[in-house]
């Protein structure tokens, strides 16, 4: 069932996708999604759920890492889902499909692995998300939920009031919790610093100068980490 604020979110991540902003996706989350990549220690059989999948990026990558395994990419955005599709012709272990973290269309005990980049602070209902992230790994499979948005981030506080769809601004241990409650063992949390480099000058809306930017930077991204 469809209600209103995934409606707007649909809506919101189709604009995106028709203005082409998934493709800066990977420039841009690259520098700390490299390093959950190695911690991850992916097997060439593993299966991967990319939830919040945009443009696909990080699915080819992980596709490259699991070659007698299975990637799939969930997004809530249908026109992303068809820009990943046209991006991904030779990546045969990849699907793409249409859908809500709350209703991820998959079987149970699935996968061994479940992913998503700069996606879960959107997430309507986080709680129910989660959930379903518990529901279709298997027995032993691991989540990594990687975000740049958290409270204990005093650099992107203001990030809520420039988007155009709501968002949960949570501190780490509100996600543990959340994870924790969903049945999760073994859950932990820790920051992931971005090395890439900064500007000189900031002119963009997000950060109110360069400094601020290095700031959050040096902060780092949350990383959340939790074993069914």
């Amino acid at each position: 069932m469809t209600n209103s604020k995934t409606q707007s979110l649909r809506e919101e991540f189709n604009r995106w996708a028709e203005a082409g902003r998934g493709d800066g996706m990977e420039q841009d989350h690259v520098p700390i999604t490299l390093p959950v990549l190695e911690k991850m220690h992916l097997a060439a059989h593993d299966n991967v759920l990319d939830v919040g999948c945009g443009s696909g990026w990080l699915s080819r990558r992980i596709s490259k890492l699991v070659p007698e395994g299975r990637v799939v990419g969930v997004d809530i955005s249908d026109e992303m889902i068809r820009v990943a599709r046209r991006a991904s012709p030779d990546h045969d272990n990849i699907l793409f499909v249409t859908g809500e973290v709350r209703e991820i269309p998959w079987e149970p005990n699935f996968f061994t692995h479940a992913i998503s980049v700069e996606s879960s602070y959107y997430w309507p209902d986080t709680g129910a998300g989660i959930r379903e992230l518990h529901r279709v790994l298997r027995p032993g499979g691991v989540a990594w939920i990687l975000i740049n948005y958290y409270r204990d981030n005093p650099y992107c506080h203001q990030w809520g009031a420039l988007l155009a769809v709501p968002t949960h601004l949570l501190s780490a241990e509100e996600w543990g919790q959340l994870f924790r409650g969903a049945g999760f063992a073994n859950v932990s949390h820790e920051r992931v610093a971005d090395p890439s480099p900064s500007p000189e000058a900031y002119a963009g809306q997000w950060f109110r100068d360069a400094a601020e930017l290095r700031a959050f930077k040096a902060e780092g991204a949350l990383l959340i980490r939790a074993e069914k």
